[in-house]
């Protein structure tokens, strides 16, 4: 069996690296796998970027700003990110076609990797997994509160629009024709709540949905000595560590830095310390007393699990997550996780049995969680139970075998089908 995977990165983001995970889980099992991006960062062989000299990459970084010219005309949007996709003029779907994989597997396609109407030219049985919600909105991949996607969307809160026929309704109407085109499309979604949500949406209510969390190979993901990673992150060995960590972790809002703030400011403990991954020591102190350890951006999986391993919890206070990988990749490493009790997290921690779910979005309900955790009675129960709810429900090779069962129901669907 073919399968080609299609995402914007190959390792940069948390879909990309779930993404490439998958790749290599499936090429473990022996599937012929490829992988096609549009900006390639690593070295894999097995990895192709379809921008393959000066002036195509040029090319793109001008369709990604063209792309994004109608959301200029909204001044007082939101930060958030909203995709048109309504930029063609490059050669992505040739590429897949002339790969003629069995499956072409979609991930995160955004950053006007793709146009819209352009996915109803690809030839092969299409399996879409969802990082975020732009696949099911009018152009938002954070919708938050917002459930104009059972409907139809227009007068996009995101976009802060009062008119119904916004720029997020005409994009809704652009994927409501190219859906109905792709009767061989299949939609996982990452969580039971994006699942659900899918299945609610307007858009893709009519196509098939199975839910099949992100892979996380256990046998790199797992407990390291603590006084060891401590001494390589040269962190101190007789405090109590909190972590937190996401690309742009402290100034994505999504990812909940400012309740954090507040939450950290209601302990007491002095023997606790803060450590940040993902971003860098900013020019101005930040608004907190915890002593705090920054320690930038990290780029492999070996650092990750001895920051892990070093710390006693990791917080994830996250406004939406879809699948959060921080927390599972914790956990994995036996380190009990703290977060607002919705969207993905709930698929992840287990209250007061992996790590603690506070009340969402209450900032002193999550500093009663952390220091729930650290000062638990049964803090290594915690811990063990953390690991075994990852290796039981994400560990790559089960993910993998579940992705080759879709896989095969799909292409075998298809082949009655033609």
């Amino acid at each position: 069996m073919r399968v080609l995977i299609v995402n914007a990165y190959d390792n940069m983001g948390g879909a990309a690296r779930a993404s490439y995970r998958l790749h290599q889980s499936l090429l473990e099992k022996g599937i012929e796998s490829r992988m096609l991006v549009q900006n390639k960062f690593g070295d894999d062989f097995t990895v192709e970027s379809y921008t393959t000299c000066t002036f195509q990459n040029i090319w793109e970084k001008c369709r990604t700003i063209a792309d994004n010219f109608p959301v200029k005309f909204y001044k007082n949007r939101t930060k958030t990110l909203f995709s048109p996709s309504w930029i063609g003029f490059n050669n992505l779907v040739n590429q897949i076609n002339t790969i003629n994989a069995d499956i072409v597997h979609l991930h995160w396609i955004s950053n006007a990797m793709v146009k819209i109407e352009d996915l109803a030219k690809i030839k092969a049985p299409i399996i879409w997994t969802l990082h975020d919600n732009w696949a099911f909105t009018g152009g938002c991949h954070i919708m938050w509160e917002c459930i104009k996607f059972k409907e139809e969307c227009g007068s996009c809160p995101r976009l802060d629009s009062r008119k119904e026929m916004d720029l997020s309704r005409r994009i809704f109407n652009r994927k409501k024709k190219t859906y109905s085109k792709l009767s061989n499309m299949v939609v996982v979604g990452l969580s039971k709540w994006i699942t659900n949500c899918v299945k609610e949406s307007t858009l893709l209510k009519n196509h098939e949905v199975v839910n099949i969390p992100n892979p996380i190979d256990t046998n790199i993901f797992k407990p390291l000595d603590v006084k060891y990673a401590r001494s390589l992150w040269n962190l101190p060995i007789n405090k109590k560590l909190i972590l937190f960590g996401a690309m742009s972790a402290t100034s994505d809002v999504n990812k909940g830095f400012k309740e954090l703030v507040g939450s950290l400011d209601l302990l007491n403990d002095k023997n606790i310390e803060f450590v940040i991954f993902g971003s860098s020591e900013p020019k101005e102190k930040q608004p907190f007393k915890l002593k705090t350890h920054y320690l930038g951006h990290l780029h492999d999986d070996v650092s990750l699990v001895s920051l892990y391993s070093a710390v006693d919890l990791m917080v994830v206070p996250s406004l939406q997550e879809t699948l959060p990988q921080t927390a599972s990749e914790a956990m994995a490493c036996g380190t009990p996780v703290v977060a607002f009790g919705h969207t993905g997290l709930l698929d992840i921690v287990e209250h007061k049995k992996t790590g603690y779910l506070a009340k969402p979005f209450q900032e002193k309900d999550l500093a009663t969680g952390i220091e729930w955790v650290l000062n638990s009675d049964n803090y290594r129960d915690l811990c063990f139970n953390a690991r075994e709810k990852i290796v039981k429900e994400f560990d790559s090779s089960f993910i993998a075998n579940r992705y080759i069962e879709l896989y095969n129901k799909v292409t075998l669907s298809s082949k009655y089908d033609k």
